[in-house]
């Protein structure tokens, strides 16, 4: 058999080994002369060879390299020009699936229709999972199509959701500057990174500065959202007013929930309030955050969000085997205390009754919080009254 190019020798071994069930790979090209003229060529299965890790696991992490498999096929350029089958091996040291060849990493293909499916569902705000399920149905099934959930995902990340200062970026920098023209009091920053992508933003509207004169003393920092067609973190300051109604006193979107990025967005924060920080911030458990907070508002008074953290009661305790007197003795220790004494005192004796003295996580060793079991009841619920008689 013959071919006119290296190309279409290597084209027809793929097409064979998609039917068969398993990928290819180039193994060696031998090359001569000045110009590097290819002249043989070997094409293996992907599963050749038996590869060596630099550490030697207990357990093998990826089995699939070590099956040495034998198939492949040799190809030479002949004194007529033409690409011609040398030497050929069919056998398999591994099973080959044909029903499953096409979820192989090589044969996974999106059309250009497929793609234009996927940013219109993006743009409307359909999940990933949603936009892969309206793919299958299109197709007419998970049998008759060759993608996966993840290569739906990775199309978003990579050519959808490229932020950059050409693009939305500079769409929300428009749309910030025409909200600063209609009113003065608007508020707006923005952070990008060397290459020019969004890192950090923060705004603020002219009623959320408005209200912070009043009811700034004390604030709720969260970051546990992130539904934006970025996967970007949103962050929002919160306060309450004279009748317990919530008041949105400013927000931000991040790329990333780390300390830098925690820095710039409480920095902007500041600022926007004229360098006024409140008595007393509550967030969740975050030592990023923590960390900042005391670099940023060296005067600000933090403490955990209870939610938080009676939030992640069943996941600490649901294998123990009172956990339902644990609950409740937990729950009324924290709600039911009348005085920091009668919180420790209560604390202290549950600790010992379900053998907890030492758990880290109530402990707050690993969360680096000594504070943690003083005030994990008593001085969230009545924060806002100590403060305000400071």
């Amino acid at each position: 058999m013959c071919f006119g190019t290296i190309e279409d020798a290597n084209q027809f071994y793929q097409n064979y080994a998609k039917r068969v069930g398993f990928v290819t790979k180039i193994r060696f090209t031998r090359r001569v002369g000045k110009d590097k003229v290819p002249k043989n060529q070997m094409i293996t299965c992907n599963r050749e060879g038996k590869r060596k890790s630099r550490v030697s696991p207990i357990e093998k992490t990826n089995p699939r390299t070590n099956y040495n498999c034998p198939a492949r096929i040799s190809i030479r350029l002949n004194k007529e020009g033409l690409w011609i089958i040398s030497k050929v091996c069919l056998d398999h040291s591994h099973p080959c699936d044909p029903e499953m060849a096409k979820l192989l990493t090589r044969n996974r293909e999106m059309t250009m229709h497929m793609c234009r499916v996927i940013e219109r569902n993006d743009e409307a705000g359909v999940r990933p999972s949603k936009r892969y399920q309206v793919l299958v149905g299109d197709a007419g099934g998970f049998s008759k199509i060759n993608l996966k959930e993840k290569d739906v995902r990775n199309y978003l990340s990579r050519k959808v959701r490229n932020v950059t200062e050409e693009m939305d970026a500079r769409e929300m920098l428009k749309y910030f500057t025409r909200m600063k023209e209609m009113n003065s009091d608007f508020y707006f920053d923005i952070e990008l990174d060397q290459n020019k992508r969004l890192k950090t933003i923060f705004w603020a509207d002219a009623r959320s500065r408005a209200a912070y004169e009043y009811f700034g003393d004390i604030v709720s920092f969260d970051t546990t959202y992130k539904t934006n067609r970025y996967d970007m973190p949103f962050g929002s300051f919160v306060g309450v007013n004279h009748h317990g109604k919530s008041v949105l006193l400013g927000c931000g979107l991040l790329t990333k929930k780390n300390s830098g990025s925690f820095t710039w967005l409480f920095n902007a924060w500041l600022t926007c309030m004229h360098g006024k920080a409140p008595k007393g911030i509550i967030t969740d458990q975050c030592l990023r955050i923590r960390a900042r907070i005391e670099n940023v508002m060296p005067e600000t008074r933090h403490r955990l969000c209870i939610w938080h953290i009676t939030k992640k009661i069943p996941e600490k305790f649901k294998r123990h085997k009172r956990y339902e007197e644990l609950q409740n003795d937990l729950n009324n220790i924290v709600w039911e205390s009348i005085s920091e004494d009668d919180f420790q005192n209560q604390w202290e004796d549950f600790l010992i009754e379900y053998g907890l003295e030492d758990n880290k996580w109530l402990s707050g060793t690993s969360l680096n919080m000594n504070f943690y079991i003083l005030h994990i009841g008593i001085s969230i619920l009545v924060f806002a009254r100590i403060l305000t008689c400071v």
